[in-house]
């Protein structure tokens, strides 16, 4: 064998190798997508990339009280969905509470339900007309689910993406509904 195939041969194993490497490192984990999507069908009305543990809100206005309640929520890194924290000014229907869940504490003028960790799994939700004000929340971004799909079940659900797939979402698709939604920043507090 001469001394130009056995670098032929090392160039592709080395090459063989590296493609192997890069298979692996792209079926790794990303994060986990959590999709917002309409019962009935239809296009997602936002798609979050979140890392494990890592928080989103669902604020919103009591249909009795007329009061901003947040409820703060994380996913595992297998994609369930728990709630972590109830906030709100004032107790009203369907608020307080639960025992065995959490721990009451109050925080400047909102009562908190903190450490609640309660799995609900995939969980739908009907959006409320605009002044309810169903709003997402995830870091300094707002969607107002209320303005964009008013009366609509939607379903929250999140899974487990690996790099690859992130990959071919964000390289040879439009970018998702969360980015091309029109948005306020701010915590709404």
């Amino acid at each position: 064998m001469t001394a130009r195939r056995i670098r032929r041969w090392i160039g592709a194993a080395l090459g063989i190798i590296a493609g192997a490497a890069l298979f692996i490192g792209l079926k790794q984990p990303a994060g986990l997508l959590l999709r917002v999507v309409p019962v009935k069908g239809g296009e997602p009305l936002a798609e979050l990339l979140l890392r494990p543990e890592e928080r989103f809100t669902l604020r919103y206005y009591h249909s009795v009280e007329n009061a901003p309640i947040w409820e703060t929520h994380s996913v595992d890194a297998h994609g369930r969905i728990f709630i972590e924290e109830e906030r709100y000014l004032k107790f009203g229907a369907g608020m307080g509470k639960m025992p065995g869940v959490g721990r009451m504490v109050r925080r400047g003028p909102y009562e908190v339900i903190e450490a609640m960790h309660m799995p609900t799994g995939d969980f739908v939700l009907r959006i409320g007309s605009p002044g309810v004000d169903h709003t997402l929340i995830f870091g300094n971004r707002e969607l107002n689910l209320s303005a964009i799909a008013p009366h609509t079940a939607v379903q929250f659900s999140a899974h487990p993406i690996s790099r690859f797939h992130l990959m071919l979402r964000t390289g040879f698709k439009k970018p998702p509904p969360w980015d091309k939604a029109q948005h306020n920043t701010g915590s709404g507090e």
